[in-house]
């Protein structure tokens, strides 16, 4: 499956720097998951060899697994299959940083303090601010560039997110991929977040929008389907549903 792969922050690591190298594998795998030696090596500009030695080391410290979706459909496998990786639990919280234990007890507080409602309505007004940052920053009239604009934006404040064009439906839609999220300890008991952003991608796009899988879930990605339909006015209507958690 093609992928149109927002650029991923921080910049590559100079020559040399093995500690450095392997967090952008560890990066990349979250941003374009399920990935191959050879398609990082590709982006990282490396040999297929090095990138393997570092995907071994991240495999051995838990922090990447590999994916096994099946063969593709009407294709035998031939041969040794290559392998595909995705980021693993442990990996996404390293990659989340300190605070995201943090985050969950100040969530757990308010609501034994104010209730589900209150919950909720934080995470509302916390979807809220980001629309209001994100929506002066979409200014692309094409639904498919405008996805991709949601892709870097996204990307830039740690979600590692990537648009990918979805073959057969009769409508055509693209899906927005994030390899990671730094709230994702805290949505996998408040579903009220992940809940609150589909939202917000459906007022920025202006159209209806379908999560069809979270982190927060267990996947190894969000995944929400964006039919390509022209934004309505301003693109900041349109309904949101949501998948299976």
């Amino acid at each position: 499956m093609t992928t149109t792969q927002a650029a991923v922050a921080p910049a590559p690591p100079a020559v040399g720097d093995t500690d450095g190298t392997r967090r952008r594998v560890l990066e990349l795998v979250a941003a374009q998951g399920p990935v191959t030696a050879g398609e990082l090596a590709r982006t990282l500009d490396l040999t297929p060899a090095a990138v393997r030695r570092h995907l071994g080391c991240l495999e051995q410290d838990g922090t990447i697994t590999v994916h096994d979706a099946g063969p593709a459909a009407g294709q035998a496998r031939r041969g040794r299959p290559a392998r595909h990786y995705v980021v693993s639990t442990a990996g996404q919280a390293e990659l989340g940083g300190g605070y995201t234990e943090l985050a969950t007890q100040a969530m757990r507080f308010l609501r034994h303090a104010a209730g589900d409602s209150a919950v909720a309505d934080f995470a509302a007004e916390r979807n809220a601010a980001v629309v209001r940052r994100y929506a002066p920053r979409l200014t692309a009239s094409d639904p498919h560039e405008r996805a991709n604009q949601l892709a870097e934006l996204l990307t830039a404040d740690g979600y590692a997110a990537s648009v990918r064009p979805v073959a057969g439906p009769r409508v055509p839609t693209v899906q927005l991929c994030q390899g990671h999220c730094p709230v994702q300890h805290a949505a996998e008991e408040f579903s009220e977040l992940c809940e609150a952003e589909a939202r917000g991608f459906s007022e920025l796009l202006g159209t209806h929008v379908q999560r069809l899988a979270t982190l927060a879930g267990g996947a190894h990605a969000c995944v929400t389907n964006i039919p390509l339909s022209p934004p309505t006015t301003a693109g900041r209507t349109g309904g949101t549903q949501e998948g299976s958690r």
